[in-house]
């Protein structure tokens, strides 16, 4: 994303608050340039831990930069399975208020994490018009491709995803690592990444991984010119450019960034290579006086 020199020194370096570091070219940016460059792609994938405030009003600051930028913006969201579009486009439209937002997504059953974490995305949209796009599907789904294989899934009940691109070995093992080898009870269910035990594992994220991407691609399909899609969806799904990002090389649009947010005032070069195009250094506030 930028013209300097790869960085050579692989001893963590300080992260300055309110900087982007790029680990292609081993430099530190600004806020705005970076945005920029995001701004001219097709997708920007913005990574979170799910229940971290912070992050969330970092994903905030970051939508509002991309859509002054490019007014035709979507918002793609990973706690919404299709079938809530409908309620989605009446929040968006101004047609319910805030409780009865949640009660029609169900969302104690979608998701389980405090809905004042994503109210102001989602207020973000409705004020804004912009589309927030259903990028999940029904758990059902997952735990069947992952119990029994795409295959045994009928094509009516796919939710109009398609199967995935295969898992990389880099990916299998980075999953493998991620889950301490897909552990149950505390003990691995997987000798290694290769083991057919732990590809159960792999074809649910994989289901999920497909999901989001199919969404972005048919929203974008079906608008002229298509919109830039942002996407607030977890890192686990972003990172290294594994999950969703392959997925979304496998339908035709390569063009994407993955910006993740950093809580740590230090920065590996050689942990950070290739893990996103920027990482932004975030200082998690202070707690308020009680």
């Amino acid at each position: 994303m930028t013209e300097a020199s790869p960085d050579t020194d692989t001893d963590p370096r300080p992260h300055p608050r309110a900087t982007w570091y790029v680990p292609a070219s081993g430099t530190f940016e600004p806020w705005a340039p970076v945005l920029r460059r995001a701004a001219e792609e097709d997708v920007v994938l913005l990574g979170e831990n799910h229940d971290v405030a912070e992050i969330h009003r970092w994903q905030l600051h970051a939508v509002a930069a991309l859509h002054v930028l490019r007014p035709n913006l979507a918002l793609g969201f990973e706690m919404f399975p299709r079938d809530v579009q409908p309620v989605l486009d009446r929040w968006v439209a101004g047609l319910d208020d805030t409780e009865a937002f949640l009660a029609a997504v169900d969302w104690p059953a979608i998701w389980g994490f405090d809905p004042a974490l994503y109210l102001p995305l989602f207020q973000f949209c409705r004020q804004q018009g912009v589309a927030m796009i259903a990028l999940n599907c029904r758990r059902g789904l997952v735990s069947a491709v992952g119990r029994d294989g795409w295959e045994a899934v009928p094509e009516a009940a796919r939710e109009g995803i398609t199967p995935p691109a295969p898992a990389s070995p880099a990916y299998r093992r980075y999953l493998f690592a991620a889950t301490g080898g897909g552990a149950m009870g505390g003990r691995a269910v997987a000798a290694g990444a290769d083991d057919p035990a732990f590809a159960r594992i792999v074809r649910a994220q994989q289901c999920w991984d497909r999901a989001f991407a199919c969404a972005i691609a048919d929203h974008r399909a079906r608008l002229d010119p298509p919109p830039l899609v942002a996407g607030i969806i977890g890192r686990g799904h972003l990172e290294h450019g594994f999950g969703v990002p392959a997925q979304l090389h496998d339908l035709g649009i390569a063009r994407t960034c993955v910006l993740l947010p950093s809580l740590q005032a230090t920065i590996d070069p050689d942990a950070a290579a290739g893990l996103a195009d920027a990482l932004f250094r975030l200082d998690a506030p202070d707690r308020p006086a009680s």
